[in-house]
């Protein structure tokens, strides 16, 4: 019986299927010594390593027989959600949680606020798929005033990355303040609808992921998920 690839590697705990993808693309991954390529698959007996380790070896923490961790942390700005340890300011090693640990989507290195993470890699996918079902709420700062233009332009849709934004809620908090809902994370988003109609945002704050909250995290803090949070963020099919 075989298995793919980049299933096995999340299924170790090592990290998402989609990191493994980055991975086997960069060429870090071998299978029996040779460089597996995209989708590969994996028997029983195969001896996968990546940057020369093997795979086993960097995942026995995983198959210890420990619950899987969930966790919302407040992201300072200058931290980048990566499981690369190579750069510097790496989401993991600043959490440095003693279970091997990645982040669930992204938060740009220039934002600040709620992202959650998790050991487990087979879930990251599932809740990643279901996306644009999960609301993220964003308080941001912008360099001029705020204009009732401006929000319904927002909340209307703007085009980014060849493609519209989804419609989404908007509403002012200060002159130069507020508040955003989406449904859906492209890469800078906020950012780039914003500068569609010449704002620049100075601040970006996540302050919720669908039922979670960032409550009273201080800013490099972070907390277990409950269980009931848990609850309306993970598909019900899935094992905690």
């Amino acid at each position: 019986m075989t298995t793919r690839l980049n299933k096995h590697i999340a299924e170790t705990g090592y990290c998402s299927r989609r990191e493994a993808d980055r991975l086997i693309a960069a060429r870090k991954v071998t299978v029996n010594g040779q460089p597996a390529g995209t989708g590969a698959v994996v028997g029983e007996g195969d001896e996968v390593r990546i940057d020369g380790q093997p795979l086993r070896a960097r995942a026995l923490i995983k198959s210890s027989g420990r619950r899987h961790v969930y966790i919302a942390l407040n992201k300072p700005v200058g931290i980048t959600c990566t499981t690369e340890s190579a750069v510097k300011g790496n989401i993991v090693d600043f959490v440095g949680h003693e279970q091997r640990i990645f982040p669930i989507g992204r938060l740009d290195k220039d934002s600040e606020g709620l992202i959650l993470l998790t050991s487990n890699g087979d879930i990251v996918n599932q809740i990643l798929r279901a996306e644009n079902r999960h609301e993220k709420e964003y308080m941001v700062a912008v360099n001029r005033p705020v204009t009732d233009e401006f929000l319904r332009g927002m909340a209307r849709g703007v085009r980014v990355h060849n493609q519209m934004t989804l419609p989404c809620r908007t509403s002012k908090l200060a002159k130069f303040g507020f508040r955003i809902t989406l449904t859906q994370g492209l890469n800078r988003q906020i950012r780039l609808m914003a500068a569609a109609f010449d704002y620049r945002v100075t601040q970006l704050r996540r302050v919720r992921i669908d039922n979670i909250k960032l409550g009273a995290l201080k800013p490099g803090q972070w907390r277990n998920l409950t269980e009931q949070e848990l609850r309306g963020l993970l598909p019900q099919q899935a094992q905690w």
